[in-house]
């Protein structure tokens, strides 16, 4: 599941693989740019900001893309036989002399010009991995709605950049608070925030989103992915839930015994609030 540290990640192989060069191809297959030609444009840089990245051309062109639940983009040698899935999930590809960039299943792909970028990423708080970030902005915007969830202000894009699912358990669990405690009753929430930074700056270098230190399989994780499975610091079975409301509504994991706070009331079924 992409999350900020992969799309950072994901960016700086793309501009390392593909920046300075002209294309010598571009493909975009989604119908409102099948009739773009992109090739021989330079491709002048790929930078990330939050869960988007933009991969920035020649002639103030941006080519603007998300990932989603489940895009991705690889890297490959000419000649080399393309993995990332079938045929008819490419959605993309930029290709010079040297190496070929596929994006599979891209929910999001735009062409914009490079000063209307503001248009799909200005509504964004500070990037956890941007030159923007700023703790003390992304703190005021989360303390701003004492009363909202605490999973639901991380997910939120509007107070800091880069947080999805994963890090939201993982994060509560490292806090011993359950993801739907308003966010008014955490102590030291600028703990909550520098955390958050550490872990993603952590990741950024890898795939994968290790939060326990240690690589070994099942054990990456505090308790994301781990229902029913024993809580790694007290043995207690792992619980997994749902946050948010409507098409907001994400998954969430805790530790009963680790985390303090409120919890979803099992009879009210999926996406209800917490008891």
């Amino acid at each position: 599941m992409p999350e900020g540290d992969t799309v950072w990640l994901t960016a700086h192989r793309l501009h390392a693989a593909l920046a300075g060069r002209p294309l010598v191809r571009a493909d975009l297959r989604v119908p409102q740019l099948a009739t773009v030609d992109l090739a021989g444009r330079r491709l002048l840089e790929v930078v990330p900001r939050g869960k988007h990245l933009m991969a920035r051309l020649e002639g103030d062109l941006t080519l603007h893309s998300h990932l989603r639940m489940d895009g991705s983009w690889h890297l490959y040698a000419p000649g080399e036989r393309w993995r990332g899935g079938p045929p008819h999930q490419v959605r993309a590809v930029l290709e010079t002399e040297a190496r070929t960039a596929v994006g599979y299943r891209l929910p999001v792909l735009e062409l914009m010009a490079t000063g209307e970028e503001d248009g799909v990423v200005g509504h964004l708080g500070p990037d956890l991995l941007g030159p923007d970030w700023d703790p003390a902005r992304a703190l005021a915007a989360l303390v701003s709605d004492p009363e909202r969830p605490l999973g639901e202000a991380l997910l939120d894009q509007r107070n800091l950049a880069g947080i999805g699912n994963v890090y939201v358990s993982e994060l509560c669990f490292l806090r011993g608070v359950t993801p739907w405690t308003p966010f008014g009753q955490l102590a030291a929430p600028e703990k909550l925030v520098a955390l958050a930074k550490r872990l993603l700056e952590a990741n950024k270098s890898r795939p994968g989103h290790i939060t326990t230190g240690d690589t070994r399989r099942g054990r990456t994780h505090w308790v994301y992915g781990r229902e029913h499975d024993a809580c790694l610091r007290c043995g207690t079975p792992v619980r997994r839930a749902e946050h948010g409301q409507g098409e907001r509504a994400r998954v969430a994991y805790w530790c009963p015994r680790c985390q303090r706070g409120p919890t979803p009331d099992p009879s009210a079924g999926p996406g209800h609030g917490a008891a």
